[in-house]
């Protein structure tokens, strides 16, 4: 008896160790990727310190969808769509902050933005799209990222999926890059392609800035579901991001 406990124990440990071993190979390709895409940066744009003129890129605009009394989609285990989306913004931001890139969050806590001294009763939702949407436009030479989470009725659905405004042409590039990103180095069988927003996806439909949506995943699915609510898994789907968001300001010759 202990003998079979002992084997069991020794290939439980085995299995332990391999999975950390995959686990921190994964880790690393997408650290390197980041790095990768920073080295591609205009000159001076990932060194605040450089003697040169410093480039001017695009502001990037972190739009964390929902928050407060609209949490969003709710997961096959309560997770609620508007802290996964809030949680993630906030990793990607220190990482494009880090490099450089100028970046706004529309929000930064649980709240919507409607004004609580106005008169929103019936319109909360509507003020709180209006209010983002003015941050946006508030901000010359800037660059939407909505980030979002998916559901469906059918639990078999998942991988991230991207949307895009119709009405700036950089828009679909971002859009492809970061849909490129996500198979590459996170999600291999993602096949998933990009698609046009239409008037139901208020902030594209409205945005003349490169605007993108991304539905980062099916809280639908009890697998991505757990991903979702795991704090790794959000920093690898966050170095996803930015490594696109730096290939788009790369390929663009921002600031030339």
């Amino acid at each position: 008896m202990r003998v079979t406990e002992t084997r069991s124990a020794g290939r439980f440990v085995w299995f332990y160790l391999l999975l950390s071993m995959l686990f921190a190979a994964a880790t690393l390709a997408l650290w390197w990727g980041a790095q990768y895409w920073i080295g591609q940066l205009p000159a001076g744009a990932a060194n605040a310190d450089s003697d040169s003129a410093p480039i001017e890129l695009p502001c990037i605009i972190l739009d964390p969808g929902h928050g407060g009394e609209d949490g969003g989609t709710v997961g096959v285990d309560g997770l609620l769509e508007k802290n996964v989306n809030l949680h993630l913004a906030q990793l990607l931001y220190d990482q494009l902050t880090l490099a450089g890139v100028p970046v706004i969050m529309t929000r930064t806590d649980d709240r919507m933005l409607y004004d609580p001294a106005a008169d929103y009763r019936g319109h909360k939702k509507m003020l709180d799209l209006r209010a983002r949407l003015d941050i946006v436009r508030d901000t010359p030479d800037s660059v939407l990222l909505s980030i979002h989470q998916n559901a469906f009725g059918q639990a078999k659905y998942s991988g991230l999926q991207v949307y895009y405004s119709p009405h700036h042409p950089d828009s679909a590039r971002l859009a492809e890059l970061v849909q490129s990103a996500a198979r590459q180095y996170l999600q291999p069988d993602n096949t998933r392609k990009t698609k046009p927003a239409d008037s139901s996806i208020y902030l594209l439909d409205r945005s003349e800035r490169p605007a993108v949506l991304v539905e980062c995943g099916f809280l639908s699915n009890p697998e991505e579901c757990a991903k979702l609510g795991d704090d790794a898994y959000l920093g690898q789907l966050s170095t996803v991001l930015f490594t696109a968001v730096c290939e788009y300001l790369a390929d663009s010759g921002a600031g030339a």
